[in-house]
């Protein structure tokens, strides 16, 4: 049945990564199309779409009281169905627009591991009421590890640590399969939560969501480095209700994140304290890899090589390392027995 499935429409094949904070395309021969925020804007007088992707994140805390722009996706799971279906169509027919073949895809879409089997029906019914003819889902980490290049085939220990909006997915791969894996609902949401409460908490200012991401990426660490930087942030004061302008240090951005940073650690932490020696000794030797967004975050990689003393490095493509996964399976598994028999064990059809 798989061979029927991908030999004669390979054209047709479309790897996606539905994620919290952002989705990815990526279509057969032709790269990752789509590179998107999972956000979606709605008139609420007539339910009508205003925009998706990154003309509705700019409404995010901007829209007048008929507008909601919204993320549908909460932690990696659908958290509004009939928003998540909306958005993937249009992000599938805004390539089917350039590409008219694909109106029958064969889609893979990247899940996390933890989900339960009602969110796993949620997204497969989301894909095929889009247009998808056939979905098949693969957990986020197995396919951020063959995205990043690791030898998961291999008789070795292989260890991703995938950082996305909603969740940190955490693994350890040998043979083609997942030997152990945690799924902690912490991760960059998490974090920008955390930079809003700090200065809420120490400055009574309120800002936004978004301000708090910029935060995170121009001035976030994760661990001390040699260029400590100020910035400027702007918000509203809780006393007065009036904007108001403070000069925050990265140290304090550092400190404030702290605590969704430290149980990311101790996740990994407790990954490793489960995984067998031999494997334990795999990754001693070869190290983690790190994907997702979060993996950007200025010295997360010294931070999580400094407490697990095992050397860490980010995936060559992080943000994109799971959906190209999707795609590499969908590509090998047409030639390579090894990838077909993963697709068929990892996947829900």
């Amino acid at each position: 049945m798989l061979q029927s499935l991908f030999s004669p429409f390979l054209p047709k094949h479309l790897g996606i990564d539905l994620g919290t904070a952002n989705t990815l395309v990526h279509l057969r021969g032709k790269g990752i199309l789509l590179r998107e925020p999972s956000v979606i804007a709605i008139d609420k007088i007539d339910n009508s779409i205003l925009a998706v992707g990154s003309e509705a994140k700019r409404m995010l805390g901007r829209t007048p009281a008929n507008i909601i722009a919204t993320r549908p996706l909460k932690d990696g799971v659908i958290a509004d169905f009939n928003q998540t279906h909306r958005m993937l169509k249009y992000f599938i027919h805004k390539i089917i627009h350039h590409h008219t073949f694909l109106s029958q895809a064969t889609v893979i879409i990247g899940i996390p591991s933890g989900i339960t089997e009602v969110e796993k029906m949620a997204i497969k019914e989301a894909s095929q009421k889009a247009g998808a003819k056939h979905t098949f889902l693969i957990e986020e980490p197995m396919a951020a590890a063959i995205g990043s290049d690791l030898p998961v085939a291999d008789p070795t220990g292989n260890m991703i640590v995938d950082i996305g909006g909603g969740t940190t997915e955490v693994a350890v791969i040998s043979l083609g399969g997942i030997v152990n894996h945690e799924s902690l609902r912490t991760a960059g949401d998490e974090i920008d939560e955390a930079i809003e409460s700090y200065i809420r908490r120490s400055y009574n200012l309120l800002i936004g969501s978004r301000t708090a991401e910029e935060i995170k990426i121009s001035t976030g660490s994760a661990y001390p480095c040699s260029n400590e930087t100020e910035i400027v942030i702007r918000g509203r004061d809780l006393f007065s209700g009036l904007p108001q302008a403070i000069k925050l240090h990265s140290g304090e951005i550092r400190e404030a994140i702290t605590e969704p940073l430290n149980e990311i650690v101790h996740t990994i932490e407790s990954c490793l304290e489960h995984t067998p020696p031999e494997l334990a000794s795999d990754i001693m030797e070869h190290g983690i890899t790190l994907s997702g967004g979060g993996s950007l975050l200025k010295g997360i990689d010294t931070l999580i090589s400094s407490k697990t003393h095992i050397k860490t490095h980010i995936s060559p493509d992080p943000l994109g390392a799971v959906v190209l996964g999707t795609a590499k399976i969908l590509d090998e598994s047409e030639h390579n027995s090894e990838f077909k028999t993963m697709l068929l064990r990892h996947s829900e059809h």
